[in-house]
């Protein structure tokens, strides 16, 4: 073979070597740089909200409202604990003080979710990234839980006096004791406390309902709901200088009450939706503090991760 075509063959050979070496470190630079961009993705990509399915039993027919008397609907309806249920949530009053009331409010059935006899929506688009969060509206004197904007409870409450209101605004649940005493009266006794304010003692807790706002700032509620949302919520976290390292359950409390007017929910005898809370109220409501509820869910999972 010819000098000159040997030496042709030669330099393709080291042409073919050369481009293939790069061609090796340029594959495995891309497939770095892949894995790297795919795992920063997993990193700094919120997870997608869980989607609750929850079964409710809808009203089979439109639910209206009529006028009973308190102490002989009571008798009538001794054994029957879910509609109870209904009924004292829809007064805003325990069993107790309807026992007294010449007249309550009754709907016209008692088969339906008892989401279907309170004001809020049973689910919100707009708060679907949020994981968990509670309501209260001081209007209607009713609260809500959400999960990733699917209500998982709700009830009743009477909230602060006009002389002592309850506080509006966002907070977060801290500290919880199963009993413990007011800070107006040691006599006192609170049960299932879950404290959202805690230089203001504002919390929320069991005591008596009279079926108006009639505390001393705090949220009052009955035995069965303040236990549901000891559990369900989550308390802060302290280091052990007692500082905060992730905040607890989102709380929002809202609206005013008309101190010098007659019970809202005297209007659903004659509209029965009267009260209801639209989901664009919700979506208001939040929305100011959007930023800060995702940024400590962000504290406070990074903070469950590491054991913190």
């Amino acid at each position: 073979m010819p000098v000159l075509a040997r030496i042709c063959i030669h330099l393709s050979a080291i042409n073919y070597l050369y481009n293939m070496k790069n061609y090796y470190w340029m594959g495995a630079l891309f497939t770095a740089m892949l894995f790297c961009h795919c795992n920063q993705q997993q990193q700094t990509v919120n997870p997608k909200a869980v989607t609750k399915n929850i079964v409710r039993k809808k009203p089979a027919v439109d639910i209206n409202y009529h006028y009973e008397d308190g102490k002989a609907w009571i008798a009538a309806h001794e054994t029957d604990a879910a509609f109870k249920r209904i009924v004292t949530s829809v007064n805003r009053a325990d069993l107790r003080n309807i026992a007294a009331m010449d007249s309550i409010i009754v709907p016209s059935d008692s088969v339906a979710d008892i989401a279907y006899y309170l004001p809020f929506p049973v689910s919100v688009g707009s708060i679907k990234p949020i994981e968990k969060i509670i309501f209260f509206s001081y209007a209607t004197q009713s609260f809500a839980a959400y999960e990733n904007g699917e209500m998982v409870y709700t009830g009743a409450t009477n909230m602060g006096r006009k002389k002592d209101p309850t506080p509006v605004g966002l907070f977060f649940t801290n500290w919880k004791a199963e009993t413990t005493t007011s800070t107006f009266n040691d006599e006192w006794e609170l049960k299932w406390n879950f404290n959202i304010e805690n230089k203001l003692g504002v919390g929320w807790h069991q005591y008596q309902m009279p079926g108006y706002p009639a505390s001393h700032s705090c949220l009052r509620l009955m035995e069965e709901d303040a236990k549901y949302l000891y559990t369900w919520a989550d308390q802060w976290r302290l280091n052990k200088k007692e500082e905060i390292i992730s905040q607890g359950t989102p709380v929002i409390v809202f609206g005013s009450y008309p101190f010098d007017g007659a019970k809202p929910w005297a209007s659903i005898v004659t509209n029965a939706h009267a009260l209801d809370i639209a989901e664009a109220t919700i979506d208001s409501v939040v929305a100011p503090h959007l930023q800060k509820i995702m940024a400590e869910q962000e504290r406070r999972n990074k903070a469950t991760q590491t054991g913190l």
